[in-house]
């Protein structure tokens, strides 16, 4: 089966290549190299270099030619002005972040109105999802000044990742040294907190070495909601006649006060991540990829008791692809290879399990006439007994003076986590006969980039999905067990304007609308799937003060299905002394809104940070 689909996937691109090679050969070379540029108004100089892009494509690609909905988040650029890289994700209003702890602790992040565990976590492209329970997928190895940028795919990427890509991917990039420097920094605020962090950056050549060190303490807003959340990254790069090597490195330990996160209790829990990564280059178009994860959880449900019900989990995964890349004529392109996957868990409460996951995809590009792009994807994973077929289409066109219509469509799917399929205690229960959740994303958008000071989207997205996993109360005051809900539809809408202003200054605002079939449920009360965002938008600026302080705002407005609307503010200020100290203040909640973003788990009230960075050393390149 898996040879017939992926034959006739390549036989497709086969064809296509065939009838736009002739369509290219009437066009001169310079319209067929690339797609037709953008050109800036003469009153309004271009400002923006291109951004290259690594998700939604199998080759990195400016962002401009990708025809799926790709968002990308600045992180690096923007770190004086976090305390952790969930403010940043916060920016885009198309992804739900719903934290039970602040700075990282712990998070659920979903795309356009999914659920949690149908969003892939990718760390520099290698997955990172956890076997045991999605809620830990947010368990990233990687401090603040360890990221570059967030690239976020919205709507399915299973053709491109395989597993757990049903409606969305976000890839966590790591930062790349520009200069050879030493830096530290400290933090301070309310609650306790406590935050130092240490980076030490290499530059020789074509060798690079990023390494990050960071601990973060807080007492806690409330009793039970203390943390203590350290973290160690390296990012290693070099060139060889083999080719182009990035060797990751990665390690956190998160003890922290879990007051009402899965019931009403004082908990305790302590998750710990490691994570190793390899990507080496062959050659100018192959790459070998390698991933390992280690995670291991501890759940204490009553603190003061840990006698009476405690949990432990040990999960690893590992992961391999081999990668191909090929031209087959000017403007068209395919990508192919094949990959492996296997993951186990030890448990004292899901017992012993492992599975193994095997797959093999293939890809075709094309562009023709400086206007049009195609993309089209096919991929077949085994994993058990079972397989699934994940093709994809995605299209663009070019109509000039900076407009662009893009659409596609896509499949995916997800399997069950081992929480879902074998947990047990009084109030919840697995169910070993779950069957994965597949789904069709369709989406068609228009994009405004006339170049220089303004860019605009809009994109019209649904989403139909099968046999959705939720935890539901079947019975009155019974417990909540894992289940297959039929059918589950979702149809939104997303738009966002991007300014760069006079004097400096940019302005965003980002919204989307949602609207989600309920009748799957029948009346019944689930845990998940209703807890989705009907509206939210993101409202945001950046810019430079007098006395050289830059300064940020950022506001957000969320209603969730059948919950009134809250919002959340948020700023922070920053200067720079003597080119080698810099002052970082920032204002959480100024609010001080009381909201919940997971039912019964309250989020903290207004605090202030502030923070000192310090460049110890530096040599100029």
């Amino acid at each position: 089966m898996i040879t017939r689909r992926l034959f006739l996937a390549v036989a497709l691109a086969q064809a296509f290549n065939g009838l736009l090679g002739g369509v290219s050969a009437q066009t001169s070379e310079s319209t067929t190299n690339a797609p037709l540029p953008v050109q800036p108004a003469p009153s309004q100089p271009m400002e923006d270099k291109t951004v290259i892009v690594v998700t939604g494509t199998f080759e990195p690609a400016p962002l401009e030619e990708i025809n799926r909905s790709v968002e990308v988040i600045p992180v690096l650029d923007t770190a004086p002005l976090h305390h952790y890289w969930t403010e940043a994700l916060q920016s885009d209003a198309s992804l739900d972040l719903r934290q039970r702890g602040q700075n990282g602790i712990q998070g659920d992040l979903s795309v356009r109105g999914s659920t949690f565990g149908q969003t892939l976590i990718l760390l520099d492209g290698l997955r990172v999802n956890d076997a045991q329970t999605a809620h830990h997928n947010l368990d990233v190895p990687i401090p603040l000044d360890g990221v570059e940028r967030v690239e976020v795919l919205r709507g399915s990427g299973s053709t491109l990742y395989g597993a757990d890509a049903m409606s969305g991917a976000v890839n966590f990039i790591p930062a790349v040294p520009k200069n050879t420097e030493v830096r530290f920094g400290s933090q301070v605020g309310n609650f306790g907190v406590n935050a130092q962090n240490l980076d030490a950056s290499l530059l020789r050549g074509d060798t690079s070495e990023q390494l990050t060190l960071w601990r973060d303490f807080s007492s806690g807003f409330r009793p039970d909601r203390d943390y203590r959340n350290t973290a160690a990254f390296s990012r290693t790069g070099f060139s060889t006649t083999l080719g182009d090597t990035t060797i990751l490195l990665g390690i956190s330990d998160k003890p922290f006060g879990a007051d009402q996160f899965y019931c009403n209790c004082d908990s305790f829990e302590r998750t710990k991540a490691w994570f190793t990564g390899l990507r080496q280059g062959i050659g100018k178009d192959t790459e070998f990829d390698f991933g390992y994860r280690r995670h291991t959880d501890k759940f204490v449900l009553l603190r003061d008791n840990p006698s009476v019900y405690e949990n432990n989990h040990i999960d690893e995964s590992f992961q391999f692809a081999l990668r191909l890349h090929r031209e087959l004529s000017t403007n068209t392109t395919l990508s192919f290879g094949g990959e492996g996957f296997h993951d186990s868990i030890d448990s004292n409460n899901l017992g012993q399990h492992s599975r193994n996951h095997g797959a093999g995809y293939v890809n075709f590009d094309a562009r023709a006439l400086g206007r049009f792009s195609l993309s089209l994807g096919a991929r077949e994973e085994l994993y058990g007994s079972d397989s699934e077929f994940t093709p994809s289409v995605a299209a663009g066109f070019v109509l000039g003076s900076g407009w662009k219509l893009k659409g596609s469509v896509s499949r995916g799917f997800r399997v069950p986590t081992y929480t879902d399929l074998y947990y047990s205690d009084p109030a919840n229960q697995g169910n070993p006969n779950l069957k994965s959740e597949s789904g069709w994303s369709y989406e068609g958008g228009v994009v405004w980039n006339p170049g220089g000071h303004w860019k605009a989207d809009a994109t019209v997205f649904h989403s139909r999905q099968s046999n959705v996993i939720d935890y539901v109360q079947l019975v009155a005051n019974g417990p909540y067990v894992a289940s297959n809900l039929e059918r589950l539809d979702f149809t939104g809408f997303e738009a966002a304007l991007h300014a760069r202003l006079p004097h400096g200054h940019q302005a965003s605002v980002s919204y989307t609308a949602i609207h989600g079939a309920q009748d799957a449920l029948q009346g019944l009360q689930s845990r998940y799937t209703s807890n989705y965002p009907t509206h939210r938008a993101v409202v945001g600026w950046l810019g430079e003060l007098p006395w050289q302080i830059e300064a940020t705002s950022q506001l957000g407005v969320v209603q969730r299905y059948a919950t009134d609307p809250y919002v959340v503010w948020g700023a922070a200020l920053t200067r720079e002394f003597y080119g080698r100290v810099r002052a970082n203040l920032s204002f959480s909640n100024l609010s001080g809104t009381r909201y919940e973003e997971i039912q019964n788990v309250v989020m903290p009230g207004r605090s202030v940070t502030f923070g000192l960075d310090l460049l110890l050393w530096r040599k100029e390149h």
